[in-house]
């Protein structure tokens, strides 16, 4: 499982820059002032970089909404009982849920992915990717989250859906999570990575009041404790084993697997970044195959991003996660191509360019 993993990092290239500078004079030659379509031509830019030179493709695109339930749900870092993961899955599967809403609406395929969560596997849905790792993770206060074996099988499991939605044509990929307690590891995961301390980095998550943040803070840097020396050896995988819940990793291995595929992924809010930083720290060159969908409400979100070195595209104050953001982001991406490929040049309108 390590070696295959491995050939998956070792996969992962930058893109080919050269490149730039033809779709850079494609844009500038289009109908309209240079630059005035802002960060939608720069997003069509990463885009065509992102695909390997071309017309870009935002279509057909598929949001991944992965599961798992967390150990450390038992310190009280959550509002709502851990049982509310398992019924949100059904939830996700009958149609009744945020994301279902916004992925019909953005035209993108939804599939729910159960990487973790308590209890039996659920009855067969054509919707549902069974792919249980584990019975959710220990508690990360009190020792590792999750074995390393345990952890691959995660990271794995987000590849081959990657993979799977590539031979099935997929050219954008959307991230989405589910799991009661999975803003601890998140906040525990970019504490690790980014050196940051767990009160900037925690926030209410369900909805704590201002003495919950405070134990949650304190639950995150008792695991930080827990983990201590795991966490100063800087290893990536170690990190995310010790600290990361199974959606968590198998977010991640989906990032990594959509950069090593050329498709472009669309990173949902803190529980979804806190995967992106994971795969960053795994294959650095992963951020040339992402943008961060939106900027979450949580208050550590924007920390992370500017230590990530990506400016999110939207801020609607969201922090539903379950890939709502990601979702949404996916109709600036179809824009950003639509302009690319559909508006004419001056030579063709018969236009005059400016002095």
């Amino acid at each position: 499982m390590r070696q295959r993993f491995e050939s998956v990092l070792s996969a992962i290239t930058p893109v080919d820059r050269t490149l730039a500078q033809a779709a850079q004079a494609h844009l500038d030659n289009l109908t309209k002032p240079r630059g005035s379509l802002g960060r939608l031509e720069e997003l069509a830019l990463r885009l065509c970089l992102a695909q390997g030179g071309g017309a870009p493709k935002a279509d057909p695109c598929r949001v991944y909404t992965v599961a798992g339930d967390h150990g450390v749900v038992e310190e009280g870092v959550s509002l709502f009982p851990q049982e509310v993961t398992r019924q949100m899955v059904l939830n996700f599967l009958n149609g009744g849920a945020g994301i279902n809403v916004l992925a019909r609406e953005a035209g993108a395929q939804l599939f729910v992915v159960d990487a973790g969560c308590l209890g039996p596997d659920f009855d067969e849905h054509p919707r549902l990717v069974s792919g249980k790792v584990a019975q959710g993770t220990a508690n990360l206060a009190k020792g590792p989250a999750m074995s390393e074996e345990q952890c691959l099988g995660a990271l794995l499991l987000g590849v081959n859906l990657a993979d799977i939605a590539y031979a099935e044509g997929v050219r954008v990929l959307g991230t989405g999570d589910m799991g009661i307690g999975n803003t601890t590891p998140s906040t525990a995961l970019y504490c690790a990575y980014l050196g940051l301390e767990p009160e900037a980095m925690t926030g209410p998550g369900t909805g704590l009041d201002q003495e919950g943040v405070r134990r949650k803070a304190e639950v995150v840097r008792r695991g930080l404790a827990a983990n201590a020396a795991v966490v100063a050896k800087g290893d990536a995988l170690g990190i995310l084993a010790a600290l990361g819940g199974l959606e968590i990793a198998c977010l991640a291995g989906l990032i990594l697997g959509g950069a090593k595929n050329r498709q472009f992924v669309c990173v949902d809010g803190f529980i979804s970044t806190a995967a992106c930083v994971a795969a960053w720290k795994l294959a650095p060159a992963v951020t040339d195959y992402l943008a961060l969908a939106h900027a979450s409400a949580e208050p550590g979100h924007k920390l992370a991003a500017e230590k990530l070195g990506q400016k999110p595209l939207l801020d609607l104050g969201m922090r539903l996660g379950e890939g709502t953001g990601a979702a949404v982001a996916m109709f600036l991406l179809r824009s950003a191509a639509a302009i690319y490929n559909g508006m004419a040049s001056f030579t063709q309108a018969g236009v005059s360019e400016s002095a």
